[in-house]
């Protein structure tokens, strides 16, 4: 129950109970020491890998335009001074000081946490007035940017924009953020921000699934799963005046034999397991370039631990653990480690024991997890 200088002094279940998906909350000067800023030249080297999610926004003439990367260098020099916007996803999968930030809000389970995404933006630079599906944290890094909040209901957009602006936006609040100040925004709740001058947004975003999708992956993870007795057979077959028809008694059986498809609590459980870690596709991991042999390893990981690779989550229900979307053979006197190592996403060498060895092994040989500082052969 301690507060958090990030809440503005509220303590998690403060905000959890009056704030979280309720209502929103502007924080003052919570976070000034970011590390270096990411900013536009920084964003835009990201912005032209191949590996990078990133998109530019800009509104000319009042028409709104998108692009998604990656870029070519001669696209940003053909920029203007003002009135566009560049958005890079994920940037806690590139860069370590991010990633920090990322897991600073883990007052909120892991499962929910998404990504930090980094914005820049010249004055006039903007998204539009839009909302969002999911909660999310916008911290002002640099610069200054004026936020308009809402908390109007509808959703009528500007047809054929290429983003989801909504066509008629009624200010209720206003502020203007400096460096360091962070407003927190719940799911549907209206904003447009606008750039005053030169800065960043760092965007700390979490997840919240559209229930068609759980329900179709929830399908699919049924499908290598099910494994159903018997045949159709229908042996008090009699002749149909209409052969083309689909009859009752067919219906029937085939709801007889689908019938047979059941879940429980711990099936669901287990596919939340695969589903919460499982890696977007854009993202890949990196074996060892000089990888070390089993005795190496452990000589390695008794001298310096640990880390989870940026891109790596691991997520656990009893003793069931995840990672990136795989289920990990994990020995019962360990779960207590395992635990540790996921809620921390590190382990000291202290907390090392043998029969750990294999399996961290095996991981380091994926690239899901590594040495701090990248200790090398």
């Amino acid at each position: 129950m301690k507060p958090m200088t990030l809440l503005g002094g509220l303590t998690p279940e403060e905000f959890l109970q009056d704030y979280w998906q309720k209502k929103p909350l502007l924080i003052r000067g919570t976070l000034t020491d970011v590390g270096p800023h990411v900013d536009f030249k920084c964003l835009s080297e990201l912005a032209m890998q191949e590996d990078v999610e990133s998109r530019l926004i800009e509104n000319r003439n009042g028409k709104w335009h998108l692009e998604r990367g990656p870029f070519r260098p001669a696209r940003f020099r053909k920029l203007g001074e003002t009135d566009w916007t560049i958005l890079v996803q994920n940037v806690n999968h590139h860069l370590p000081h991010i990633d920090k930030i990322l897991w600073q809000f883990d007052f909120i389970p892991f499962s929910r946490l998404d990504d930090l995404m980094i914005s820049y933006a010249p004055p006039g630079g903007t998204v539009g007035p839009h909302f969002d599906s999911y909660d999310v944290f916008l911290l002002q890094v640099g610069g200054s940017k004026r936020w308009q909040i809402s908390s109007q209901a509808d959703d009528d957009f500007i047809p054929d924009a290429p983003i989801r602006v909504l066509q008629d936006f009624r200010v209720e609040e206003e502020f203007v953020l400096e460096h360091g100040d962070m407003l927190y925004l719940p799911p549907k709740c209206a904003h447009y921000g606008v750039a005053l001058e030169p800065g960043m947004t760092y965007s700390i975003g979490f997840r919240a699934a559209p229930t068609q999708e759980l329900a179709t992956q929830f399908l699919v993870y049924m499908q290598d799963r099910i494994c159903l007795e018997g045949r159709y057979a229908d042996p008090e077959l009699q002749r149909q005046p209409d052969p083309a028809r689909i009859s009752d008694e067919m219906v029937d059986k085939v709801s007889q034999m689908l019938s047979q498809i059941s879940w429980d609590k711990q099936i669901v459980s287990d596919f939340l397991g695969h589903y919460l870690t499982e890696p977007k596709p854009h993202v890949f991991y990196d074996a060892p370039d000089d990888e070390l042999d089993e005795d190496e390893f452990a000589a390695a990981l008794a001298e310096s631990g640990i880390e989870l690779d940026r891109k790596s989550l691991i997520l656990f229900r009893n003793e069931m653990f995840y990672c990136n979307g795989e289920l990990l053979e994990i020995e019962p006197d360990d779960v207590a480690v395992w635990q540790q190592f996921a809620n921390q996403r590190r382990l000291s060498a202290a907390d090392i024991r043998p029969s750990l060895l294999d399996q961290l092994y095996q991981g380091y040989l994926t690239g899901y997890w590594h040495f701090p500082q990248s200790v090398a052969k």
